[in-house]
C-alpha cells in the first residue's frame, strides 16, 4: 500500500492602488516587470521519490538485518523482533510525513500544498500505526523474556529504561494529532485548534529519537547507523526550519508589507491592501496564495492562508477574504499601519499547469480571488469562458474587474446566480455554457463541495485529470 502509494504520487508527477486607478488596466499595464514562481520541475520529484523509496528499503533492510537466529528463537523474540521492525519503519515513515508538509519548494511547485496535504493524510495512519505496534510488541516481547506481565512490563520500561517516558510522551501526542485528524472530528474542530495540536508532531517525534539511538539494536553498538540516522533527523530538522521559518521570515523582513486599507467589495467581503519593498520581487504567479500572520496582540500567532486577488502592483499587494471564522471576520477590522508577515506563495493553480491552448475558469464564493489573479496571469487573445456562480448579484465579489480582464482577453463571462438547482453547474449546463469544453483546461476553485461537484461533472463529460486543476478552500 504505500509503495502504490509512491507510485500514484510519481505517475501524477493585484492590485488596486489606494487611488482612483482602474485595477485591471493598471495591473495589465505593469504585469510584464513582475517576478513569477518558478517553473514546476517534476524531474526532481521523481528523484526525491526514488531517494524515498530507497530509504524505505535500506530502513526495512536494516531492521531485518540486525536480528540474529538466537534472538528470534529466545523467549519473546519474534515479538521483539517485530517491535523493532515496525518502530524502524514507523519512524522513517513518520519523517517522510514531516517532509510532506515542510513546504519544499520543488515539491510544492509541482504537486501543489493541497496535493502534499492529500498525501501526508493518507500516509498518517501508517506511521502511527506501526509506532502503537512497536510499543505493543516490544512491551510484549521483554514481557514474554522476563517472565512478567504486561502491565508491569511498562512499568518497567517507563521507569527504568532510558528515554522510554519521553517517547511514550511523543507517542501520545502523534495519537492525539492523528485522532482530531480524522475528517469527522477535523470538521468539528477550529483550525487554531488543529494547527496548535500539529505542532505537537514535531516535539513527537524530538521525544523519540533519543530512545532509537540508545536503545535500537540496530544501532546500538553501530557508530556508522547512528551517524546515517542522526543525519537523516538532522536534514528533516534543517529542512523544516529552512522553508516553514527562515524562508518566510527572510521575505517578511524583505518586503516589509503594512496594510494601507481595508476595503468593501461584497457583502461579508472585504480587501486588505498592503504596501511594501520590493513586491515586484515577490515570486508569484496568479492563482497562488500565501499564509498571512497580521502582527496585531490577538492575531500574531495565527497564519492563514489566503489567495492574492490580483499579481502585485508595486508597492502594492492584495488579498480578498470572506468572514466565514473568527480570522477571516476580524479582518475587516485591520487599523492601517499593521505589519504583516507572510509565507509562501504557494499553489499550482496556475499558468503552468495548462496543458490545452484555450482554458475554462469557473469559481463560487470567494473561489473568484483565486481566478481573478489567474485571469489577469493570462495572456491577451486567450479568450477564456469565465463562469461565477453565487446565490445573488451582490455577492460576485470583484465583478467590474473580471469583467474587464475578460473583455480586454478577448472571452466571455457567465454569472450564475441563484440557488443550485437555478444555477446549477451539471452535464447539461456546462456543454451549453462551453460549447468547446473538450478542448479546454478546466480551472475551479471555491468551496470544497462545490469544487468536488465541478470536478466530477468534468470528468463525466470527458475532460482527461490532467486537464483539471481546482483548489479547494478547506481545512
Amino acid at each position: 500500500m504505500i509503495l502504490s502509494l509512491l507510485g500514484r504520487i510519481l505517475g501524477r508527477v493585484s492590485i488596486r492602488q489606494a487611488s482612483n486607478a482602474r485595477p485591471a488596466a493598471a495591473a495589465a499595464r505593469g504585469a510584464g516587470a513582475l517576478r513569477r514562481s518558478p517553473a514546476p520541475r517534476p524531474g526532481l520529484v521523481r528523484v526525491g521519490l526514488v531517494v524515498a523509496g530507497l530509504g524505505l528499503g535500506a530502513t526495512t533492510a536494516l531492521g531485518i538485518t540486525a536480528e540474529t537466529s538466537g534472538q528470534l528463537t529466545a523467549a519473546g523474540g519474534v515479538a521483539t523482533f517485530a517491535g523493532n521492525l515496525t518502530g524502524l519503519i514507523g519512524t522513517y515513515l513518520a519523517l517522510i510525513m514531516v517532509l510532506l508538509v515542510s513546504r519544499i519548494p520543488f515539491l510544492e511547485h509541482v504537486v501543489g500544498q493541497d496535493g502534499l496535504l492529500r498525501w501526508h493524510r493518507r500516509l498518517a495512519p501508517w506511521p502511527i500505526t506501526l509506532l502503537v505496534l512497536h510499543a505493543i510488541l516490544l512491551t510484549a516481547g521483554y514481557a514474554q523474556a522476563a517472565r512478567a506481565g504486561p502491565w508491569h512490563q511498562v512499568g518497567t520500561l517507563i521507569l527504568s529504561y532510558p528515554d522510554i517516558l519521553s517517547a511514550t510522551v511523543g507517542l501520545g501526542l502523534m495519537c492525539m494529532a492523528g485522532v482530531i485528524s480524522i475528517r469527522a472530528i477535523r470538521r468539528r474542530v477550529r483550525r487554531e485548534v488543529w494547527w496548535t495540536v500539529h505542532l505537537y508532531l514535531y516535539l513527537a517525534l524530538a521525544f523519540s529519537f533519543a530512545h532509537v539511538i540508545a536503545l535500537g539494536p540496530s544501532f546500538v553498538g553501530h557508530p556508522l547507523t547512528q551517524v546515517v540516522w542522526s543525519v537523516a533527523w538532522a536534514a528533516t530538522a534543517g529542512l523544516v526550519l529552512a522553508y516553514r521559518v527562515g524562508l518566510p521570515v527572510y521575505r517578511s523582513l524583505r518586503h516589509q508589507l503594512r496594510v494601507t486599507e481595508v476595503r468593501p467589495e461584497a457583502p461579508g467581503v472585504v480587501s486588505v491592501i498592503c504596501q511594501g519593498r520590493h513586491v515586484d520581487q515577490l515570486p508569484v504567479s496568479g492563482g497562488q496564495f500565501l499564509f498571512w500572520r497580521f502582527l496585531t496582540r490577538d492575531m500574531w500567532w495565527q497564519a492563514h492562508p489566503y489567495s492574492l486577488s490580483a499579481l502585485p502592483q508595486p508597492p502594492y499587494v492584495r488579498l480578498t477574504v470572506k468572514a466565514v471564522g473568527d480570522h477571516s471576520a476580524a479582518l475587516a477590522r485591520l487599523q492601517p499601519g499593521t505589519r504583516v508577515a507572510v509565507e509562501g506563495p504557494y499553489g499550482t493553480f496556475t499558468r503552468y499547469a495548462q496543458q490545452r491552448r484555450r482554458v475554462v475558469l469557473i469559481a463560487a464564493g470567494i473561489g473568484v480571488t483565486a481566478v481573478r489573479s489567474l485571469l489577469e496571469d493570462l495572456p491577451r487573445g486567450a479568450k477564456p469562458v469565465v463562469i461565477l456562480r453565487a446565490t445573488k448579484t451582490e455577492d460576485l465579489a470583484l465583478r467590474a474587474e473580471i469583467t474587464d480582464l475578460v473583455k480586454r482577453r478577448g472571452g466571455r463571462l457567465h454569472e450564475l446566480t441563484g440557488s443550485r438547482a437555478q444555477a446549477a453547474i451539471d452535464e447539461r449546463s456546462l456543454p451549453r455554457i462551453v460549447p468547446d469544453l473538450s478542448d479546454r483546461d478546466v480551472y475551479v476553485c471555491g468551496p470544497e463541495a462545490f469544487v468536488a461537484g465541478v470536478v466530477d461533472v468534468a470528468r463525466y463529460l470527458g475532460v482527461p485529470d490532467e486537464a483539471i486543476h481546482h483548489e479547494a478552500f478547506a481545512l
